[in-house]
C-alpha cells in the first residue's frame, strides 16, 4: 500500500489528492499545509488523513512510505534537504527542483547523498496527446531536426500569499512555467542543450500589480531558442494573455521525412460553455511522401479530466511513481532531468535579461 505524506496542499496539491484517490492501492496518510483555507479544502478531499504542523511531523508518521512535495517553488530545495536529514523516502517533487542559480552546489550535494529515488513532476510528458506525440516523433519525422512548442494560455492564477508574482519565489516565468517545455525538448533531443537565447518580459499582465509595496516582476510572454548537442534546434513561444485560444499547447516536430503536431486544449473548466463541448486533443501526421496530413483524435478519460487541469497527466504520473516505489521501475523523470529543466529556464531568464546567449557548458547552475 502506497501511503503518501503531502507537503503543501494548495491548488496543485489538491489536484494530486484527487488523482491519488483514483489509484488502486494508494492513499494519503498525512498532510502539512500551513494555510487554513487550503488545509480545510484538503481535509474535505481526504478526511482520514492526519493534518500536521510541519514537515518533521509528516515524516514522524509511521504509515507514510512516500512523499509528495507541492509547496511553493522556493521551498522545494530546503524541504528536500530537511527530508534527507530526517527520514529519506521516495519523493515526487513538483517542479522546479530549485529557483536560485546560486543554489546549484546545494543541489549537487543532495544528489550525491540522497539514498532514495526522487521523481520530479513533469506532468506534460504524461498528457495522452503529448505521450502519443513523443512515441511517434522519431518515426514520423525520420529524426527530429526542429521542434517548436507554443503555449497560448491564461495568466498566472492567484496563489496563497501571491508567491508566484515574484521571480525570487518562482524562479521566474521561464523556470516556473516553462521548465515543463524544456524537459520535453531535452527528452525529444535525447541529449543536453548547449546554448540558450531568449527574449521576454511583461507586456499585458501584472503591470499594475503591487503587493506589500512591491511591484510584481513576473513575465507574461517570451521567445526562447535552445540549441542541442545533436544539432536539433528547439523554440518556445509563450503568451499568457491568450486564453481565448482553441488550443493551449501546440507542439510541432519536423525532420527529413515529415512533420508531427500535437494540439492540446486548456483546462476544461475555462472553456466557454456557450461554445459547447471542449476541443478534443489531436495529433496530426504530415509525411512529405505521400503528402497529406492524417489527423488523429486522442481523447482523455472524462474522469481524469475532472480530477485536474492537466489533461489526465497527473494520474499517469502517479501510476508510474507508484510502480517505482514498488520496485517495478526506476524514476521516469529523475533528479538529473528535473535539474536540467530548471537550468534551461534559468539560462533563458539570464539571456532575456542580458540580451546575450548563454552557453550552458560555462553556466555554473547546470549539472556537472
Amino acid at each position: 500500500m502506497l501511503r503518501y505524506g503531502i507537503i503543501g496542499c494548495g491548488m496543485m496539491g489538491q489536484e494530486h489528492l484527487r488523482n491519488i484517490a483514483l489509484l488502486d492501492g494508494a492513499s494519503v496518510a498525512a498532510i502539512f499545509e500551513p494555510d487554513p483555507d487550503m488545509r480545510a479544502a484538503a481535509a474535505t478531499l481526504v478526511p482520514d488523513a492526519q493534518m500536521v504542523g510541519s514537515v518533521a511531523e509528516v515524516l514522524a508518521n509511521p504509515e507514510v512510505n512516500a512523499l509528495l512535495i507541492a509547496s511553493p517553488n522556493h521551498m522545494h530545495l530546503g524541504q528536500l534537504e530537511q527530508i534527507a536529514a530526517i527520514r529519506p523516502l521516495p519523493i515526487l517533487c513538483e517542479k522546479p527542483l530549485f529557483t536560485d542559480p546560486a543554489d546549484a552546489p546545494r543541489l549537487a550535494r543532495l544528489r550525491a547523498a540522497y539514498p532514495a529515488p526522487i521523481w520530479v513532476a513533469m506532468e506534460y510528458r504524461y498528457m495522452p496527446p503529448v505521450a502519443h506525440f513523443l512515441q511517434q516523433a522519431a518515426a514520423a519525422t525520420g529524426g527530429v531536426r526542429m521542434l517548436t512548442i507554443r503555449e497560448h494560455r491564461f495568466p498566472f492564477l492567484r496563489k496563497v500569499g501571491d508567491w508566484n508574482r515574484f521571480n525570487r519565489n518562482s524562479g521566474g516565468t521561464l523556470v516556473e512555467k516553462c521548465c515543463h517545455f524544456f524537459d520535453l525538448m531535452r527528452l525529444v533531443a535525447g541529449c543536453n542543450p548547449v546554448r540558450v537565447m531568449a527574449s521576454g518580459g511583461q507586456a499585458v499582465n501584472h503591470l499594475d500589480e503591487v503587493y506589500d509595496g512591491q511591484r510584481s516582476d513576473i513575465w507574461d510572454h517570451a521567445y526562447v531558442i535552445v540549441d542541442f548537442a545533436s544539432g536539433l534546434r528547439a523554440m518556445l513561444e509563450l503568451c499568457m494573455f491568450a486564453e481565448g485560444s482553441r488550443y493551449q499547447e501546440e507542439i510541432s516536430a519536423t525532420g527529413p521525412m515529415g512533420k508531427i503536431e500535437c494540439l492540446v486544449p486548456g483546462p476544461g473548466r475555462f472553456w466557454p460553455a456557450h461554445l459547447g463541448a471542449a476541443p478534443v486533443p489531436k495529433v496530426i501526421l504530415s509525411p512529405r511522401q505521400p503528402a497529406g496530413p492524417v489527423e488523429l483524435d486522442i481523447p482523455v478519460d472524462p474522469a481524469l479530466l475532472a480530477a485536474g487541469d492537466h489533461n489526465g497527466s497527473t494520474f499517469y504520473q502517479h501510476r508510474g511513481f507508484q510502480r517505482m516505489v514498488a520496485g517495478e521501475q526506476t524514476a521516469e523523470v529523475g533528479f538529473e532531468d528535473g535539474w536540467w529543466a530548471a537550468a534551461i529556464g534559468m539560462a533563458a531568464q539570464q539571456s532575456a535579461m542580458t540580451g546575450e546567449a548563454v552557453h550552458l557548458d560555462r553556466a555554473p547552475f547546470t549539472p556537472a
